[in-house]
């Protein structure tokens, strides 16, 4: 897919799920964000930049843990996503918070203005991963932190069917690399090529929990990658996909739910300029 019509894709598929992220996804993902936030470290007084905030869940977190003399700053490609998160940091009284909509690949801020950059599940979607992470490297300054988590091996995500049922039924791919930064140490080496030292990395097994067939379906479909096929489809073809979809899922269904299996990889590196002039 045209690197152009990708991020269109993206950015229309997550303006969709912005209603209906946090219901879905935010119970699902807790572990993989928790894991991040810890990796980083973040500290009082520190200015942190959040890519692909989605509706806020980490950043609103990264405020508080930065406290009033530090800031964050969110962006996501989705207009609905960042206007959102601006929302809910204005409803809770975050005044350190800012939130835009901004493409990662090319980063609307100064040179070294932070000093740690987090990016949680949104890499995979970029068309170009190695543009993102030299713009994240652009931001930090010497000593600056990343961390960074991408969705792991796809035979180890049970739910990665859900891309080539969708691909059958439009002309494109509809998120082409989405798995290629979770195989093997593909994500640490592309931070490394990108000016980073590798401070630590780790694959971690999760469970996607779903009450019923219903909501493994509303989550996989109604915002994100396929959204915006799912939406155009008409009712034989949503019949079809969802049909295929929960009868890919059913090694997995437990009664009238499902516990599906996946697996997230993160990587924590500092820029290795700080490194190589480190003293005892």
């Amino acid at each position: 897919m045209e690197a152009r019509l990708q991020r269109r894709v993206q950015r229309y598929g997550w303006d969709l799920a912005a209603a209906s992220y946090e219901p879905l996804w935010q119970a699902q993902l807790a572990t993989a964000q928790d894991e991040l936030l810890r990796w980083a470290k973040i500290a009082p007084g520190e200015e942190v930049l959040d890519v692909a905030c989605g509706t806020g869940l980490i950043a609103l977190k990264a405020a508080d843990a930065v406290g009033p003399q530090g800031r964050v700053v969110g962006i996501d490609l989705s207009g609905r996503m960042a206007d959102a998160a601006q929302r809910q940091a204005e409803e809770r009284g975050t005044s350190n918070a800012a939130f835009a909509r901004m493409d990662a690949e090319k980063l609307e801020l100064p040179d070294a203005a932070f000093d740690v950059v987090l990016c949680a599940l949104g890499l995979m979607y970029m068309p170009d991963p190695v543009r993102a992470i030299g713009e994240m490297r652009r931001v930090l300054r010497p000593g600056g932190r990343i961390a960074v988590i991408v969705w792991g091996d796809r035979s180890l995500c049970g739910w990665s069917p859900l891309f080539s049922i969708v691909d059958a039924e439009v002309e494109s791919e509809v998120c082409p690399l989405f798995f290629r930064l979770g195989e093997n140490a593909t994500l640490a080496e592309l931070c490394e090529d990108a000016g980073f030292d590798i401070v630590r990395q780790r694959r971690i097994a999760t469970t996607l929990e779903y009450a019923d067939a219903d909501e493994a379906c509303r989550a996989a479909f109604i915002g994100g990658p396929v959204a915006l096929a799912w939406s155009r489809f008409g009712e034989d073809v949503r019949a079809r996909v969802r049909h295929c979809y929960v009868e890919s899922l059913e090694p997995w269904r437990h009664e009238r739910g499902y516990r599906v299996p996946g697996e997230f990889v993160i990587v924590e590196a500092t820029t290795r300029h700080a490194l190589a002039h480190a003293g005892p």
